[in-house]
């Protein structure tokens, strides 16, 4: 059984249908060709039904699904029977062949290719006893077609070939002409394949030639004038000269006369129109035969086996694969169709026989009781066809070599006189009431398929041999040297006498017996190709069409064959291996006696012991709905075992994976560790004797710490660097230190933002006494009196300045900051205090960005005081950085914040007025000097 598919695509195999019925067989053969399940089984064969589209299930992930699988393991597919066969072939040392049939453009050509792709893919020409050759046997004949769309122009116009098919009369007689999807695509496939197999220029070039030929030979037509036939029209001749490579008159003689030698006369006979009309389609159909045969024969010399051996190839074992036309059933059936329908009736018999005749060896080996099956037998028709003396052919054969003028109507006499007793013969003589078949033209014949009415006319010429000897002795004397060695028998004179050919009934009985005999000796399988409609669409499908097709194929009669005894069987192990885990008894594995005995255990728990039987190896199984119970079953547990399984599995990628974390975990902390060791050894061996150094280690390179330790090296080099700074400054005087303190406080607040810091002097802080000698004593006087009067401990800053006042007015005054108090005093009057400011309502200081010595001390009653540096010895000294960090420090000593700005313009308030004020470089500018602005102040000081 295929594989179990949900059942919105219908039944896989049609053995399990519920009831075997032509309607429920077409409704599931439309829902699954709808479904895009062009695939399905009756039992184990194959019914393939024509998709007319590309699709996706050919290529090497589909081909490993099926290799080694049974048939029921997997979805329908051509795969799994050529998979089937090969593995009888291997394990079992059989002859097997695959026999597809269906009628044309089933798609019988392309099913035998996929088959052949398949069995070249999973064999492997290292493994003795795989493919090392091939043969090819040519039973049968199709119809001719030929590829006129697809070749170049100059090929073309060298054969003078036009590209509309239309044009020529035996490719169009078949209705509405079609081309593939890319004709020049499929040209070049054939021309480069023929290179490929070794077909040399001249031999394709030649293929190509005769196709044309067989062309331009149906196009020429025959007229009368008087008793003389003529060709009308004529330019054909010289045509069918040069493809032929032979003389044009010698062409249009063989056409128009036959030679008769009468002893030692030779006369040239002239054709009727009639005759040279059989005569011209007679060597069409030769030619092509002949080319057929002869390329077969070229692949052949190619792919066989050279020089054979048994203890090097092993044993001949062979994969047959038969493509052949199915069952014909037209408006006008003639010979061809009566042929072509015998041989069906002849392969249909053979394949009812096989498949009773395996069944019943498989019942027997397996120990179960043979019940007589009733199925139609054929044989009856076949007998009809091909019996000696009394059979069609045999009527045929005889007509055909009476002497005298024997007519098609004489043959139908004959026929009627020898079988008016026959159930299945009938003709309008024998059944005049049957106004469906005509007097003296039509007979009809009940095939297993159905009834066939078949017309006589041309029943007589097309039996006989009508190709001409001078048809071949043209042929054979052409200059074509391929074309020659086509035709051997040319060379016979015109006066030798020949024995008389067969005919083609007889010809055609022959190859059919020898076929039969191959097949029969042979393993079979089955592919059975439909046609859903007449239009190539992908999406139609024709009910009436593709009914008529499963009739003549006698699907039906298989499935009824398949379901007269078991439905299904399957191998013990197989069988437990699929359905255990329906029972408790046999999951996940049993411990009973046998596989056997396991099944037995399974089936009774089910309750459906009284549907199967149980062979030897194999438990076989009565209807399909015991299978379809069992695989609803299944299904429900494989969900059940599906969630287990995800369940255990996902605790299993938890553990796994927490395993794995925690060994990465112990591997890192055993590796950070070690990183953490190497660098602090490293930071040890490195700083070791830095007390000891010059620059107590400050060249010292630090090692790279590990990304956890960066933290940690920057509070380690911060501690280095307090300690380097402790061992500079442990020796100063407490006025030293207080001067480093008020450096590292102008690095705080400035670096980066001004440049003129002045942090590589020493700083006095008191520098008027040094910029003003002649007035020092004065101002000595007045701080001490301050220093009394306001109980300061000491002087942080004081120098000469330029402010503004709240008048606009620009004076010389002098600046003395202490740690209590900024003082404003007038230098002229003795250095007089003009201007108390305590220290505690001052909030904080800006200065520019550039190299003036502008400041501005902002106070909470927004009262500022603006003020410039000036009057400095040296001249240009810069005392901004000082002023900054001194004030800054001692803040910071008494826990007191002051808002140091370096901005510009620098905004401020004049006695609660908002005023801004800003820096202008001036050339000729000797002293920095304040302006008014109409935002506030500008101060302009000298330019270099």
């Amino acid at each position: 059984m295929a594989e179990h598919e949900s059942l919105e695509f219908g039944k896989a195999d049609f053995v399990l249908l519920d009831s075997v019925s032509l309607e429920e067989f077409m409704a599931n053969l439309k829902l699954r060709f709808e479904k895009g399940r062009i695939y399905s089984y009756i039992g184990e064969v194959v019914v393939s039904v024509n998709p007319y589209r590309a699709m996706n299930i050919y290529g090497r992930d589909t081909i490993e699904q099926y290799k080694g699988r049974e048939l029921y393991e997997r979805p329908p597919h051509l795969f799994a029977i050529a998979d089937a066969a090969y593995k009888a072939m291997k394990r079992r040392n059989k002859d097997t062949c695959i026999v597809i049939s269906g009628e044309s453009g089933a798609g019988k050509t392309e099913a035998s290719k996929y088959i052949m792709q398949y069995i070249a893919a999973i064999t492997n020409p290292i493994i003795l006893g795989d493919p090392i050759g091939g043969h090819i046997n040519n039973y049968l004949l199709e119809k001719v077609g030929c590829l006129v769309k697809g070749a170049p122009d100059a090929q073309l116009r060298s054969l003078h070939i036009q590209r509309d098919p239309t044009a020529y009369t035996y490719i169009k007689v078949g209705g509405q002409i079609k081309s593939s999807i890319n004709d020049s695509a499929d040209f070049k496939a054939v021309t480069d394949a023929m290179k490929v197999i070794g077909f040399t220029t001249e031999e394709i070039q030649t293929v190509y030639k005769i196709l044309a030929t067989i062309l331009h030979l149906g196009n020429m037509k025959f007229g009368s004038d008087g008793d003389v036939t003529l060709i009308e029209n004529s330019k054909l001749v010289s045509v069918l000269g040069d493809l032929l490579s032979t003389k044009d008159e010698k062409v249009e003689k063989a056409l128009l006369y036959r030679t008769v030698a009468t002893g030692r006369d030779v006369i040239d006979k002239q054709h009727t129109h009639q005759e040279a009309s059989y005569g011209r389609d007679a060597l069409a159909k030769a030619i092509y035969e002949r080319l057929f045969c002869w390329i077969v024969g070229r692949i052949n010399d190619i792919i066989e086996v050279k020089n054979y051996d048994a203890r090097v190839h092993g044993k001949n074992t062979v994969i047959g694969v038969l493509d052949i036309y199915g069952f014909e059933i037209f408006q006008n059936n003639s010979f061809e169709q009566f042929c072509i329908n015998y041989c069906n009736e002849k392969l249909q018999q053979l394949f009812i026989q096989l498949v009773l005749k395996q069944e019943q060896e498989e019942y027997q080996r397996e120990g179960i009781p043979w019940k007589h099956i009733d199925y139609f037998n054929n044989q009856i028709i076949v007998d009809l066809v091909e019996q000696q003396h009394k059979g069609i052919f045999a009527v045929l054969d005889e007509a055909c070599m009476n002497v005298g003028k024997v007519t098609d109507e004489m043959f139908l006499q004959a026929l009627n006189g020898k079988l008016a007793k026959h159930a299945h013969y009938t003709s309008r003589k024998l059944s005049p009431t049957d106004k469906n078949l005509e007097f003296d033209r039509d007979f009809r014949i009940r095939h297993y398929a159905g009834d066939v009415a078949y017309s006589v006319v041309g029943f007589i010429d097309k039996n006989k041999d009508t190709l001409f000897q001078d048809f071949k002795r043209l042929l054979y004397n052409s200059s074509n040297s391929v074309l020659k060695a086509m035709w051997p028998e040319g060379k016979l004179s015109i006066t030798e006498v020949t024995k008389r050919p067969l005919t083609a009934a007889t010809l055609f009985k022959n190859s059919m017996i020898s076929l039969v005999e191959n097949l029969a000796s042979k393993e079979p399988y089955y592919v059975r190709c439909i046609k859903p409609n007449d239009v190539k669409s992908p999406l139609l499908f024709e009910h009436e069409r593709c009914k008529h097709q499963v009739e003549y194929l006698g699907l039906l009669e298989n499935v009824r064959v398949r379901r007269a005894g078991f439905a299904n069987r399957q191998t013990y192990p197989r069988f437990l291996q699929r359905y255990k885990m329906i029972s408790e008894f046999t999951w996940p594995n049993h411990d009973l006696p046998s596989d056997k005995e396991a099944v037995k255990r399974l089936l009774q728990g089910c309750g459906f012991e009284h549907d199967v039987a149980y062979g030897k190896t194999k438990v076989f199984i009565r209807t399909p709905r015991t299978i379809f119970s069992l695989e609803e079953q299944r299904a429900e547990m494989v969900k059940r075992i599906v969630l287990f399984l995800q369940k255990v599995w996902r605790g299993t990628l938890a553990r796994m994976r927490y395993r794995r974390m925690r060994a990465a975990l112990i591997i890192i902390r055993a590796y950070r560790r070690y990183k953490v060791k190497s660098y602090i050894r490293e930071v040890n061996r490195r700083f070791k004797n830095v007390r000891g150094m010059k620059d107590h280690g400050k060249h010292v390179k630090w090692p790279t710490p590990p990304k956890v330790l960066r933290k940690f090296e920057e509070a380690l080099r911060n501690i280095y660097n307090r300690w380097w700074a402790w061992t500079l400054i442990k020796d100063l005087s407490p006025e030293e230190i207080v001067q480093i303190r008020a450096k590292v406080a102008t690095l705080e607040c400035l670096k980066g933002q001004r440049a003129d810091l002045g942090l590589q002097k020493a700083w006095e802080g008191n520098y008027l006494k040094k910029d003003s000698p002649g007035t020092a004593s004065s101002f000595t006087l007045v701080s001490s009196d301050l220093q009394r009067k306001d109980k300061f401990m000491r002087v942080l800053f004081s120098c000469n300045v330029r402010k503004i006042n709240r008048f606009n007015k620009a004076e010389d005054r002098a600046l003395l900051i202490t740690d209590r108090h900024l003082y404003k005093m007038d230098p002229v009057k003795q250095y007089k205090p003009m201007k108390s400011i305590p220290l505690y309502n001052v909030t904080g200081v800006s200065i520019s960005p550039g190299k003036d010595q502008l400041v501005v001390f902002h106070t909470k009653d927004n009262r500022d005081l603006i003020v410039c540096l000036q009057g400095m010895v040296p001249a240009g000294d810069s005392r901004i950085g000082e002023l900054v960090g001194t004030l800054f420090s001692h803040f910071k000593s008494e826990k007191r914040k002051l808002q140091v700005n370096i901005v510009s313009p620098i905004h401020c308030s004049m006695n609660g007025r908002k005023c801004t004020v800003i820096v202008e470089t001036k050339i000729n500018q000797s002293q920095p000097d304040f302006t008014k602005s109409r935002s506030g102040y500008i101060l302009s000081v000298p330019g270099n």
